[in-house]
């Protein structure tokens, strides 16, 4: 009894949640630049709602009796798990204070709003009071958490739960060792030709692309949809109705079909999530990006990053659905599967994370963690980002930066409010292939499928190993499951290694 009480108490949260997420999705694809102070004010009042149903005497009575009921159950029972996510949850927001949810829903609203106009317009010094609340309000909720080491580590520990900084210092240390030989052979080697690629493009032929090459990865349109941002994302708001965004009408083409591919994995772990869990107690970070499913956001970059990379970089999947793609363009005259192969995994340090190769992209991704460390240690001011940014481009990637729109301004994440969330895409990278190693090893018929361009054998690999556990397992406990063993670098070098080694 005390159990559904609790579900129920927690479906009723997480009502509140997936109607602050329409409006986040509305106010970062088609929201008048004059409605983003007053969109901040309703997302706030979400926000304490939903933080106010979870501290309820009501929520708080029904997990004592949940508690009892389940704990005879085994230790990883979806419900004794799901048990221990509202615990987790309420420990945490009872540390956090109610104006200070208000403050950072609304500083994240306000921040993405200004930042969609300074990076137009390239106006660093426009964004800068909006970012300096923003490291604010993430210091002030690092302090109210409680840290020892480093403020850094709350906020990394939001979306890779038990991960510090110390943790990711030694994992990247580790990457660079090993990508540098591997990037120096790529670099000694002709480039392939990839003009082509920035060919002008009508948006909506982009777009019908998009929309095919996302279907056949297996994204549901019945319970989905595709639309144009500033920066592309996905969001859920249950696993019956799952959006993704890609960018439109800016450089490249294949970049634009690329981010699409990227937020199809974030769409395809949501739409997967076993649908007992759509309404049940599974939700730990009421600010967070992802209310349904995904071990850690790192586990869900995992998902992107195999779909964008392990697939939509191979040459087989290009050699199945290249002329599709082409028909739908129009355009890409003498241009054939094995040369569009090439062009895509192309290396060269550029400006850019979102078109980044597989061998700098995580240089990127070093940089940001670097920054946003020193932002909240205090060791770095927020009129010297872009300073910082351009001293550490050069040093990670040799690579001068124009300007702040394609430098310090390119990403949302620091104007959403989601410092500490950047380390999530090395780690995906670093869980993709660890997965993907042994889906084709162990998995039924998704080594033969894949050299077809047939990814369903591999989507029904993934379900069963990562979709439908939702947040039921820990990242670790996941990967073990799936791969018998924790986190390890081992297999993301040797993917790279193969396939950069000698050519792509």
């Amino acid at each position: 009894m005390s159990l559904s009480r609790l579900n129920a108490a927690i479906g009723k949260i997480n009502d509140v949640l997936c109607a602050a997420s329409v409006l986040v999705w509305d106010s970062r694809t088609m929201l008048p630049k004059g409605g983003a102070v007053v969109r901040a004010g309703q997302l706030a009042t979400l926000s304490l709602m939903a933080r106010d149903l979870l501290l309820s005497n009501e929520t708080r009575q029904a997990l004592d009796g949940a508690r009892r009921e389940v704990e005879s159950l085994a230790d990883d029972d979806a419900w004794r798990r799901a048990v221990l996510r509202v615990e987790e949850a309420i420990a945490l927001h009872r540390r956090v204070p109610a104006e200070l949810i208000e403050r950072k829903t609304k500083a994240r609203a306000i921040g993405t709003a200004i930042w969609i106009d300074a990076r137009a317009n390239d106006d660093f010094a426009s964004f800068a009071p909006a970012l300096a609340e923003i490291v604010a309000v993430s210091r002030d909720y690092a302090d109210a958490v409680g840290w020892s080491t480093h403020p850094y580590d709350v906020l990394v520990g939001l979306y890779e739960p038990g991960d510090t900084i110390a943790d990711l210092s030694s994992l990247f240390d580790e990457l660079k060792r090993g990508l540098k030989p591997i990037l120096d052979a790529a670099l000694a080697r002709p480039r392939p030709a990839r003009d082509f690629l920035d060919e002008p493009c009508p948006e909506e032929k982009v777009k019908a692309a998009a929309r095919m090459l996302t279907e056949v990865l297996g994204y549901d349109y019945e319970h989905g949809r595709l639309d144009k941002t500033v920066h592309p994302f996905a969001i859920s708001f249950t696993r019956e109705d799952v959006r993704i965004t890609m960018r439109l009408g800016e450089r490249s083409f294949a970049n634009s079909l690329f981010g699409a591919m990227h937020e199809t994995g974030h769409g395809l772990y949501e739409q997967n999530v076993d649908p007992g869990f759509t309404r049940t107690a599974l939700t730990t970070d009421l600010v967070g990006l992802h209310a349904g499913g995904g071990a850690s956001l790192g586990t869900h970059e995992s998902q992107s990053r195999l779909q964008e990379n392990h697939i939509g970089r191979s040459r087989d999947f290009w050699r199945a659905h290249f002329g599709r793609m082409k028909e739908l363009l129009g355009g890409l005259d003498g241009i054939e599967a094995d040369a569009f192969h090439r062009a895509v995994n192309a290396v060269a340090p550029g400006l850019i994370r979102t078109e980044a190769d597989e061998l700098t992209y995580d240089f990127h991704i070093m940089l940001r963690v670097e920054l946003e460390a020193a932002l909240l240690k205090g060791d770095l001011e927020v009129a010297d980002v872009p300073g910082a940014w351009n001293e550490a481009m050069k040093r990670h990637l040799g690579v001068s930066v124009p300007n702040d729109r394609e430098g310090c301004l390119q990403d949302v994440h620091w104007a959403s409010g989601a410092m500490g969330s950047f380390c999530t895409y090395t780690l995906g990278n670093v869980m993709a292939a660890q997965l993907f190693e042994t889906a084709q090893q162990k998995g039924e018929g998704v080594a033969f499928g894949l050299a077809k361009g047939d990814t369903a054998p591999l989507c029904l690999w993934l379900k069963e190993n990562v979709w439908r556990h939702g947040k039921r397992f820990t990242r670790d406990e996941l990967l073990t499951r799936a791969t018998g063993r924790a986190l390890e670098a081992g297999p993301y070098l040797r993917y790279l290694g193969a396939k950069y080694g000698n050519g792509a």
